[in-house]
C-alpha cells in the first residue's frame, strides 16, 4: 500500500534516527494491520519514521525507529535481546548513493513495497523520493520486517532488518542432517 503523508518531514537526517524497544504506540499517519499465521502485526508510519507493534499469544513487542525528542539511544548497527520467550534481532545500515542511483533505488523500493500485500510505504511532501517503507513476512515460524527511510537531500537510505521469534534453547532447534533444509528433526522434539 502506497500513501502520500500529509505532514511535514520531521526526521530530516539519517543521523536524527533513534531506536527504541517497548515504547507505547505513537500517533500514526498510516497503518497496516496484518495477521501472519497467529501473529498480529501493525506497521505504523509516523511523521518521524516508523513503529511496528507485534503481538502473538501473551508476548508483545514494540519497535520504534524515529526522530525521538530527548532520546539518548541512537540508531544501533545491531541489537539482540530477549522479549519474553522470543529472540529479537535488529540490524541497520546507512547507504550513501549518488543522486541518479538514489532515484532509481527509491523507485525500485516504492514499487516493491506498494505492490506487496504486507507492505506499507508513505511519501512525504516535497520530494517523491522522501519516504518511509515497510515490508513484513512470516518465515519458518518467525516474523521478519524490513524498513527503508529515504533522505534524498543527503543521498542517504537507512535500511533496517528485524527478526522476532521463539527462543530455541534445546537441541530441537537444530535441524538434523537428514531433516532437509529448514525443517526440524521430529525425533529431537
Amino acid at each position: 500500500m502506497l500513501t502520500t503523508l500529509t505532514t511535514s518531514y520531521t526526521d530530516t537526517r539519517a543521523a536524527d534516527l533513534a531506536w527504541a524497544l517497548g515504547r507505547e504506540p505513537l500517533p500514526a499517519l498510516a497503518t497496516l494491520d496484518l495477521e501472519l499465521t497467529g501473529a498480529r502485526l501493525q506497521l505504523r508510519l509516523l511523521g518521524a519514521s516508523h513503529q511496528v507493534l507485534l503481538e502473538e499469544g501473551e508476548v508483545h513487542c514494540s519497535e520504534t525507529v524515529a526522530c525521538i525528542p530527548g532520546s539518548s539511544t541512537p540508531l544501533p548497527l545491531g541489537v539482540a535481546k530477549r522479549v519474553g520467550d522470543w529472540e529479537y534481532e535488529f540490524a541497520a545500515r546507512v547507504e550513501v548513493l549518488s543522486p541518479g542511483s538514489f532515484a532509481g533505488r527509491a523507485q525500485e523500493l516504492l514499487a516493491l513495497v506498494s505492490d506487496h500485500p504486507h507492505g506499507l510505504a508513505g511519501v512525504f511532501p516535497g520530494s517523491p523520493h522522501a519516504f518511509t517503507a515497510m515490508l513484513a513476512q512470516r518465515h519458518e515460524g518467525q516474523v521478519h520486517w524490513r524498513t527503508w527511510h529515504a533522505y534524498p537531500q543527503d543521498g542517504q537510505l537507512v535500511a533496517t532488518r528485524t527478526r522476532v521469534g521463539v527462543r530455541h534453547t534445546t537441541a530441537a532447534a537444530r535441524p538434523s542432517a537428514d531433516a532437509g533444509p529448514g525443517r526440524l528433526d521430529p525425533s529431537a522434539v
